[in-house]
């Protein structure tokens, strides 16, 4: 029998929704002390734009003009370093010029013209640092703070916190690259020991974003009827027999979801209802964009009909391309070029149109890359080479929306963008920061499994209050 101090337990802003499960607890008994008050929430929802691959934050968000003056120098290091490769070629300068941007003079690169007319909206972090430089692991940290598979997603804790707004749709949706699911694929967005119906729910391209979602073959309304009240006597003869079996348990919920859905999604995914001019905004009419762009306008509909968590991932490399993202080993230029087409126009839209439809009061956009690149090139010892390696100890995010300040950074790097100079920003302080803004409290939703209290945030995490307003 398990005692009150072995359960876990959770508070979160009442008044934003506990889900069923964090009631429980509460009611049961685990309440935190009274005393105990809750961060106020900022944001009632979050869409995260993933880059798969490595975004080199030294052609895109930190300027770095030391690189130009260092540029075809060796790298001045007391010993070698750890790179991914282990090609550890000549400094190299930036590929794409930087300009102060907007009322806020933010340096961010030609690479993005489009999302730097968003830099008065934007909260830069140029210290962010990584436990891992191999993809799948890195991938794994930044979505769920663990370099292995098995723990829940950022999106999963945030649903079994918070709950659903909207009983029609899923709590978290994922929209992969149209060319492929991300390194790691759905561990990316598993539910890990959470019950598992917090998992992520995939929406993919084309006319039919859920699989099965409709009968293969028409079936009259007495069918129906019959079938599902057969199935449900099924399944709840079976419950009640293994009271313990999550899976089950969200096997039905999402049964029940899905007749919802029949209704919901179609609604809710039909891009083309949505005004001419608002589709040549986000780029629908570039066969280089759209992809991207029908996504980002699906993630805002979703956002708009009480969806919590909606996840975008640019970079498909299991299509079987591993350059299908933003792995620039060979030639930054070349690769990021390509990559930066594709997005640049669909997400500055996307934050310029829930600016004006007056949601990014109470949304939070995140743009996010599992590592930077390195500031030498990859490449034989003695030349500069065009590409980069990948960089743990050095990259830049960006956020936008509720509770941030606008148009500022925070942290830097060293002079060339090797290092993180000041104000190291780890993963699970960016979890602790954006489930702050979420009016949750980073040390206090947790989950008892295997013998743990387990969160997000393992046992570290500090907000990042300079950010905050």
């Amino acid at each position: 029998m398990l005692t009150n101090n072995h359960r876990r337990s959770f508070i979160c802003n009442a008044s934003r929704g506990l889900s069923m499960a964090a009631l429980a607890t509460l009611i049961n008994g685990n309440s935190l002390a009274s005393s105990h008050k809750p961060p106020a929430p900022k944001a009632k929802r979050i869409v995260q734009i993933s880059l798969v691959g490595g975004l080199s934050h030294l052609d895109s968000f930190d300027y770095k003009p030391e690189l130009s003056k260092f540029h075809g120098k060796k790298l001045n290091a007391d010993k070698a370093p750890d790179v991914f490769f282990g090609q550890i070629g000549l400094i190299r300068k930036n590929d794409w010029d930087f300009k102060p941007r907007g009322k806020s003079g933010l340096h961010i690169s030609e690479m993005f013209p489009n999302i730097a007319k968003c830099a008065d909206d934007l909260t830069i972090i140029r210290s962010m640092v990584s436990d891992s430089a191999n993809h799948t692991p890195a991938l794994f940290i930044e979505n769920s703070g663990f370099s292995s598979n098995g723990f829940p997603s950022m999106g999963s804790w945030i649903s079994y916190g918070l709950g659903s707004e909207n009983s029609n749709l899923p709590v978290y949706i994922v929209l992969p690259d149209g060319r492929g699911e991300p390194n790691g694929c759905a561990s990316n967005w598993s539910n890990g020991f959470l019950p598992a119906n917090h998992q992520g729910t995939i929406f993919q391209s084309g006319d039919q974003p859920l699989k099965n979602l409709k009968p293969s073959r028409p079936r009259s309304p007495t069918e129906e009827k019959t079938t599902l009240e057969f199935l449900n006597t099924m399944n709840s003869e079976h419950l009640a027999r293994f009271p313990g079996d999550t899976q089950l348990a969200a096997r039905i919920k999402s049964h029940e979801m899905a007749a919802r859905m029949q209704l919901s999604v179609p609604e809710a995914t039909s891009i083309n209802s949505e005004p001419s001019h608002i589709l040549k905004f986000y780029g629908m009419d570039n066969p280089e964009t759209a992809d991207c762009a029908r996504r980002c306008i699906l993630a805002r509909r979703l956002l708009e009909r009480g969806v919590r968590f909606v996840q975008i991932y640019s970079g498909g490399p299991i299509a079987g391309n591993p350059r299908a993202s933003w792995d620039a080993h060979e030639n930054v230029k070349e690769n990021h070029s390509k990559e930066a087409l594709k997005i640049d126009q669909p997400v500055a839209a996307l934050v310029m149109d829930l600016k004006q439809r007056g949601m990014l009061d109470d949304t939070l956009v995140l743009f996010t890359t599992e590592f930077g690149r390195t500031p030498f090139a990859q490449s034989a010892s003695g030349t500069i080479g065009t590409g980069r390696d990948h960089n743990k100890y050095a990259f830049s995010i960006w956020m936008a929306g509720a509770g941030l300040k606008n148009g500022i950074s925070f942290g830097e790097s060293d002079p060339i963008g090797w290092k993180v100079a000041n104000n190291p920003v780890e993963w699970h302080d960016f979890h602790a920061t954006v489930l702050h803004l979420l009016g949750i409290d980073h040390e206090q939703l947790t989950f008892y499994h295997n013998g743990i209290q387990r969160r997000l945030t393992n046992v570290h995490g500090n907000i990042i209050k300079q950010i905050l307003v």
